[in-house]
């Protein structure tokens, strides 16, 4: 990636209902949301055609939009344990579905995601959603929290990547990085 003025990334939120992924393109330093969407499953009954269907989809959307790298959202842990290990059966198949297809995947803890995306790695979905917003420069209520999910895992790939696009700059305030970093404050050009 070091030679790369541009790339593509792919977000993924995986679930074993509903699966939100997103695709952005990184030009310029500046961040271009491309697609994003959900694989609803929730009709599909057994674990192993949900399994399928995730495989199946994945590979549809890295082969039509031929993403560089893949940031996932790691599952976080509650207290049921069969629905831990479904939806660690789904991020396994979702990674499957990339390293297949020559993509390489990071894995992003939802408090790191939150923290990248918004400052604070304890804000809400809808909180993460707005910045988000704000990022890509476009409206994204109709989309499902799901999908919002996936674009912040792409978004906190952008940023905790240290690609050259990225910047590997390290800052010690935020005034500095917002001196910086001028085009990525809101109404700043």
């Amino acid at each position: 990636m070091s030679k790369l003025k541009s790339y593509r990334l792919l977000g993924v939120d995986p679930g074993t209902n509903v699966l939100g992924y997103a695709l952005i393109d990184i030009h310029n330093n500046r961040v271009t949301l491309i697609a994003m969407g959900v694989i609803q499953m929730a009709k599909l009954g057994e674990q192993q055609l949900k399994l399928k269907k995730i495989f199946e989809r994945l590979q549809e959307i890295i082969k039509e939009y031929n993403p560089a790298e893949m940031a996932i959202e790691a599952p976080f842990f509650g207290k049921n344990v069969q629905s831990m290990l479904k939806l660690g059966r789904a991020q396994g198949v979702a990674i499957a579905a990339a390293i297949t297809n020559g993509v390489q995947v990071t894995e992003y803890a939802p408090k790191k995601i939150k923290q990248s995306v918004t400052g604070n790695g304890n804000a809400s979905k809808e909180q993460v959603a707005a910045m988000l917003a704000t990022i890509v420069g476009q409206k994204l209520d109709k989309q499902t929290l799901d999908a919002t999910d996936a674009l912040g895992a792409a978004v906190c790939h952008f940023f905790q990547s240290g690609s050259p696009l990225a910047g590997k700059k390290k800052y010690s305030d935020w005034s500095a990085f917002a001196k910086d970093n001028t085009n990525r404050i809101k109404g700043k050009k």
